[in-house]
């Protein structure tokens, strides 16, 4: 076993007159390298689980270990920085920042971690645009780019920090098909040819069946007979 990332006994509940339970018990492993697959119909608590083991959110019971170590006595501090170092996040709203240039968005979690130098950053950050296929739009608004692109953007910026985890929250969800196709395959290839963990809450059937493994979640647990 390789596990990289690892719920053990995982509970998400709202408070409240009538307690709501997004999570119910849930125990699984990722193992370094894997492409798996989170589906379930909506509201079965898919992207609930996604932000625990993304630690966004903070379980009520159960913990996430990364890289064997227990997180759940982590502070708001430690938590924050095991974000920008190992996990990296797309989501289907690719929450660029309007004011800034490509370039900087993809420089942010550089610059927040502060573990390498503006000049050392911006190449990589160049780079990063390059590789999928954007190295002429550094300078531009997110605005000024297709739905595609700013995925791909979002991606770019994901990796900065080179994290061996990548989240996805139904990251081509928001995308015609073309540009979902080229998402699909971007995300495929992180795995294979950059030994990136991808672990990606999705209704896309196609995306799902490139997977390494599909889970499915209903009514916040997992259930070994769902089907799509």
């Amino acid at each position: 076993m390789n596990a990289v990332l690892a719920a053990d006994r995982l509970m998400r509940t709202l408070p409240g007159e009538v307690p709501v339970t997004l999570v119910q018990d849930i125990t699984l492993d990722i193992e370094r390298g894997e492409f798996v697959a989170i589906m379930g119909p909506s509201g079965s608590g898919k992207s609930s689980l996604l932000y625990l083991l993304g630690l966004l959110d903070v379980p009520t019971s159960g913990r996430v270990l990364l890289d064997g170590q227990d997180t759940s006595g982590y502070g708001e501090d430690e938590l924050a920085t095991t974000r920008l170092q190992k996990l990296g996040f797309v989501f289907q709203f690719h929450f660029l920042l309007a004011e800034f240039t490509v370039l900087d968005n993809v420089l942010l979690p550089m610059r927040r971690l502060g573990a390498l130098p503006e000049e050392t950053a911006r190449q990589r950050a160049g780079e990063l645009l390059g590789q999928f296929g954007l190295a002429d739009q550094g300078h531009k608004r997110p605005h000024q780019l297709s739905g595609g692109q700013r995925q791909r953007v979002a991606i770019a910026r994901a990796l900065a920090n080179d994290p061996p985890i990548i989240l996805a929250d139904e990251p081509t969800g928001n995308l015609d098909s073309r540009a979902a196709a080229n998402v699909r395959q971007i995300l495929h290839d992180l795995t294979r040819e950059w030994n990136k963990t991808i672990i990606a809450v999705t209704h896309d059937l196609t995306f799902a069946s490139a997977a390494d493994r599909q889970i499915g979640i209903v009514d916040g647990l997992i259930d070994l007979s769902w089907r799509a």
